[in-house]
């Protein structure tokens, strides 16, 4: 039988016994964690056997450990990162070196919590443009540097037996407006498109998971992107990523349907799973309900990318991190 088509998130810091019975009836393909389900270490380890015991299996359990002010885990517990185009400003000549080793360290001290997935790396360009939500999370402005810089990221965490999750496909770089709460538009050729926004996506599309961007691309469809058939097309033929594709949260206000909707429509699109969070739990149960059970071709994806989990290769932590204060001058933690 079929994992059911979602990602879900749970409501603190243990699962209550609504959510148990939820679980384990809707069996989601996999879990994200937020910061009000972060205490300690122990709590965290916790929380992630009690959503795999609901499901049965080694379900995936991911998260958003960017660094900077887009990261769940938090000091003195857990390392505090500059934002990451700081980081690679900071590391100047070094920049790829650095990324695979900060990469590697967040996979470090993901995998000792058995958290085996992150939402990064994240290679949207930098532009004019570029939402003041997003800027400082970007890598760089250059479509080659970003496309290396994403890829020493995902080494580093492959490396550390964590799956990364490639975002925003097909880019998010050149929107003015933040997706949580509005619909970001954009209107520039297709050709230009291909040359810059897609570039670093194409380059990385060997990699296991991506997650969508909820944009409009003028030049390709009036939906956005996670709802339109016609970009998820694009991101599977032009751009070649065939690995596994979860929506952005399909909660955020940048979609106008409801959750339930949405979640039918992503994955009518092309989309492989849904992620519903943030969400009260009678939300999330309909959009389960609405998403059902992935396809064959979803489950074949997801079956290529809980295979693409390594166990994490010898390390000493402490080495690494005299590497990367070398390299940074320092300047590593935010």
């Amino acid at each position: 039988m079929n994992f059911g088509a979602t990602i879900l998130d749970a409501d603190g810091l243990a699962l209550s016994r609504d959510e148990k019975a939820f679980f384990r009836d809707a069996d989601p393909f996999g879990f994200i964690l937020f910061a009000r389900n972060i205490d300690t270490p122990d709590q965290v380890y916790g929380l992630c056997s009690e959503f795999r015991d609901a499901v049965g299996r080694d379900a995936p359990i991911t998260i958003d450990q960017e660094g900077g002010r887009v990261q769940r885990l938090r000091g003195p517990t857990w390392t505090e990162w500059l934002p990451p185009l700081e980081f690679v400003q900071a590391a100047g000549d070094d920049a790829e070196r650095a990324m695979y080793l900060r990469y590697r360290h967040i996979a470090h001290e993901l995998h000792a919590l058995t958290i085996d997935s992150n939402c990064a790396p994240m290679v949207d360009l930098i532009v004019k443009e570029t939402h003041e939500f997003l800027r400082n999370r970007c890598y760089g402005s250059s479509p080659g540097d970003i496309a290396a810089l994403g890829r020493a990221a995902a080494d580093g965490m492959l490396d550390g037996g964590v799956l990364p999750v490639l975002k925003h496909i097909p880019g998010h770089g050149r929107t003015d407006l933040d997706s949580h709460f509005d619909l970001p538009r954009v209107d520039v050729s297709l050709d230009t498109l291909r040359e810059t926004d897609f570039a670093p996506f194409r380059a990385l599309n060997d990699l296991p998971m991506g997650m969508t961007a909820h944009v409009v691309y003028e030049a390709v469809d009036e939906v956005p992107a996670t709802l339109s058939p016609d970009t998820m097309a694009l991101v599977r033929e032009d751009i070649g990523f065939d690995g596994l594709i979860m929506t952005d949260d399909i909660g955020m206000k940048a979609l106008s349907g409801t959750p339930a909707q949405n979640a039918v429509d992503a994955l009518a699109a092309g989309c492989d799973v849904v992620l519903h969070c943030n969400a009260p739990l009678s939300a999330r149960i309909a959009s389960a309900n609405a998403a059902g059970q992935m396809t064959d071709a979803a489950q074949t994806r997801a079956n290529a990318a809980l295979a693409a989990r390594r166990t994490p290769d010898e390390i000493d932590i402490a080495d690494l991190n005299a590497e990367l204060e070398a390299l940074l001058g320092g300047h590593v933690h935010g």
